[in-house]
């Protein structure tokens, strides 16, 4: 599959809520760029189509996003607003949160020998 990302994404785990007309879904952020993000929605919930408002809790602010693909119960979407400074201060603690666990595993494994 051809990867056509500006940036690179975060693997997350990030509870959400997506909204349109009216009607909010929960649902989870897997993975974040400044950019974009792929977002899962519960089983047998079908996800909203073409344009949504994605509510990240820890953020709290709406973020209008374009889905530019689906599959079953998961969306990849494109942020359309300009990012605020406090998401992009939200993407820098999920990078750097990223990097840490990372750092972990690498200390982990050192001490288990592998």
């Amino acid at each position: 599959m051809d990867d056509r990302r500006k940036q690179p994404r975060d693997k997350v785990t990030l509870g959400a809520t997506a909204s349109k007309d009216q009607k909010a879904k929960e649902c989870i952020v897997r993975d974040m760029s400044e950019d974009g993000a792929r977002v899962q929605f519960p089983l047998g919930h079908r996800p909203i189509k073409d344009q949504m408002s994605l509510t990240i809790e820890r953020d709290g602010r709406p973020v209008t996003a374009d889905i530019v693909w689906t599959k079953g119960n998961v969306v990849g979407v494109s942020f359309n607003d300009a990012r605020s400074d406090d998401a992009s201060d939200l993407d820098e603690r999920v990078r750097k949160s990223e990097e840490k666990k990372r750092e972990l595993q690498i200390e982990i494994q050192r001490l288990l020998g592998k």
